[in-house]
């Protein structure tokens, strides 16, 4: 039976790769998936999913008019899989389609993104994926400053943390740490500099 999964983590806890990993497994079998990314994400150019590790590939870049279920339901043979890379920048609008993927069509759908962004506030996306979703599961990964499960993001600028600002802004390790509660709200570059 067809199901909607959010798999969601921090930034470095290896959400691509396991997309890339399950498109693998799927397509070794003969097996077709659809890999489908934001149109925003574009670091490693336009519709491509790519891992900090070197991993890329070809996706379908998902924009505001993108009709995620009329895509899926014309294409001429139905595929295995719908895996979506960066979901937490997808619009209520594109979550609902994921769940009619799967409850009208039968093909189970994978999305993976972060769950909370850089102010510890909930993305759009994120949101109805939380809602909607049938199985939610975390991807761990450790705090960059201690061995606790990190659970935030921190963004840093000129290698300060930032609290405030647009919510979505593209970048990666130069931007972007995971980081726990304790380090979110106390990262040592601020400890630092007290001294």
């Amino acid at each position: 039976m067809a199901q909607l999964y959010y798999k969601y983590g921090t930034m470095n806890s290896g959400k691509t790769i396991e997309i890339l990993k399950v498109a693998h497994n799927y397509e070794e079998q003969g097996k077709g998936v659809v890999i489908m990314t934001s149109a925003l994400d574009t670091r490693d150019g336009f519709g491509m999913v790519s891992s900090r590790i070197g991993m890329k590939r070809r996706a379908l870049a998902i924009d505001e008019e993108t009709d995620i279920f009329g895509y899926i339901e014309k294409m001429p043979e139905k595929p295995y899989c719908v895996l979506i890379d960066e979901a937490q920048f997808l619009s209520r609008h594109h979550v609902y389609d994921l769940a009619r993927v799967v409850d009208e069509l039968g093909v189970p759908v994978m999305a993976f993104g972060l769950k909370n962004d850089f102010r510890n506030e909930l993305f759009e996306g994120s949101k109805y994926l939380l809602l909607l979703a049938d199985k939610i599961d975390e991807v761990k990964t450790i705090c960059q400053y201690c061995s606790k499960k990190a659970t935030m993001v921190l963004r840093t600028a000129n290698d300060k943390p930032v609290y405030e600002g647009e919510q979505i802004q593209i970048g990666g390790n130069e931007s972007y740490i995971p980081v726990c509660r304790k380090h979110y709200f106390n990262p040592p570059m601020l400890e630092n500099k007290k001294d």
